[in-house]
């Protein structure tokens, strides 16, 4: 007959604890954002020469505010967003003439397509608005953090008195 004996060496921070398994809860606080406690920044990007997709990805993550430290999902926690020189963006590859944009009219036989470069001439803000719309979650909290998108063809906006920080991406 075998007899095994377990010696149990705590360390010595936990020698004069009577209870181990209590936990200091104040410690563990999840803090979670509301539209009360967001901080929201007014950011400006600036699309010349940019990939659509990697830009439109980094817009869409400072949109939704998954960039800051209190990042709550079902909050509009993310900052006012404004792109310059939107009709300058770049596709890569034959995208300009082979992607198609998809839309409806609602009545029977409605359904229409348009290409990138067809829809910069009609509306040049049109193609980075679908490309982060696109990436935004499809419910009321999308619709409240599409009115934080500001998109604009040329160098210039109008929210010079908000003060924006320039922002570069880098990927």
């Amino acid at each position: 007959m075998q007899i095994s004996l377990f010696i149990l060496i705590l360390p010595s921070h936990c020698k004069n604890n009577t209870n181990l398994n209590t936990v200091d809860t104040l410690s563990y606080k999840t803090v979670s954002a509301n539209a009360k406690t967001v901080t929201k920044e007014w950011v400006v990007l600036d699309a010349k020469d940019q990939v659509l997709g990697r830009f439109s990805s980094q817009a869409a993550m400072m949109l939704r505010g998954k960039h800051k430290a209190n990042y709550t999902p079902h909050a509009d926690c993310g900052d006012n967003v404004i792109i310059i020189n939107a009709d300058k963006v770049r596709l890569t590859g034959r995208k300009w003439s082979e992607r198609e944009y998809v839309s409806h009219t609602g009545y029977p036989g409605g359904q229409r397509f348009v290409t990138p470069e067809k829809l910069i001439i009609q509306k040049p803000t049109a193609v980075v608005e679908r490309a982060i719309y696109g990436m935004l979650p499809k419910n009321r909290l999308g619709n409240a953090i599409k009115g934080n998108l500001f998109v604009y063809a040329g160098s210039e906006h109008p929210h010079a008195a908000q003060q924006p920080k320039a922002i570069t991406l880098k990927y």
